[in-house]
């Protein structure tokens, strides 16, 4: 899997490109999830949108993704007119396809729900899923959104009792292609995340299972978690979006969204 060595260089303004359809520098698995959304989208939509070649369509996706992650980490509303103007141009009868699938992506992967403020003039305005702030600590606003992971790791530890086994919480994210060692696209290098990273910020505690010989470790939810949101929220969500995930998410199988709920 590649790395994300220099997030900051991932994301540019699809308004810089030369054409509507201008690849924007994502990382291969970003890619292969718009992929995988633009093919769900032409198969859920072919009865009333004409048929686009897959590519147009996907390039078209990603370049919207890539323009509402730079909106959504420079803390800046957004519109309607504007993603017209700047990111689709010539394919302005597309939008509500794209900007749906779009949207779905950016909760379901990286997090991020996109409310509209004013009905009016289709102003946007992009949060953390469950108003979770850990991506406000990313520093110099560099890296990419992990709210929607840090979801999934809390809905894994309610799953498997709080506290959680370390081995049985491993496992569960191993089926969604998140392994120990192996650095994500999106989350970074996982057992730093879960075990200091999100440790020190408070949302997760990680701690060795009392008289346990050898040493054996468990997670739990953090003092932050708790404050920030709560185990009916975040099963709420999980259940609100298990029908969408079992088409939207890439890594996320049939059998694994049975098992959030």
């Amino acid at each position: 899997m590649s790395e994300l060595s220099k997030p900051e260089e991932d994301l540019q303004d699809p308004g810089e490109a030369q054409s509507p359809v201008e690849v924007p520098h994502l990382e291969a698995e970003v890619w292969e999830a718009v992929s995988h959304l633009a093919s769900c989208a032409l198969a859920a939509t072919s009865a009333n949108v004409e048929a686009l070649p897959q590519e147009i369509l996907d390039r078209m996706m990603a370049n919207l993704l890539n323009f509402l992650l730079l909106k959504y980490r420079a803390k800046e509303l957004t519109s309607q007119a504007e993603m017209l103007n700047k990111v689709l141009r010539d394919n302005q009868e597309h939008f509500p396809l794209v900007f749906s699938e779009v949207s779905e992506c950016l909760q379901l992967v990286f997090g991020v729900d996109v409310k509209e403020v004013d009905p009016v003039e289709h102003t946007y305005i992009l949060v953390p899923t469950l108003g979770l702030t850990c991506d406000e600590m990313l520093s110099d606003g560099k890296g990419l959104p992990k709210a929607g992971f840090l979801v999934l790791v809390l809905s894994v530890i309610m799953r498997c009792g709080d506290p959680a086994p370390e081995e049985a919480v491993w496992e569960a994210l191993s089926r969604l292609d998140v392994y120990v060692g192996r650095k994500h696209c999106v989350f970074g290098e996982p057992r730093e995340l879960l075990t200091q990273v999100w440790v020190q910020e408070g949302y997760l505690r990680y701690q060795q299972v009392p008289d346990s010989h050898p040493a054996r470790y468990e997670f739990l939810w953090g003092p932050r978690a708790y404050v920030e949101t709560s185990k009916w929220h975040v099963m709420a969500f999980l259940l609100r979006i298990t029908e969408r995930a079992l088409r939207a998410f890439p890594f996320l199988s049939a059998e694994d969204a049975g098992e959030e709920e």
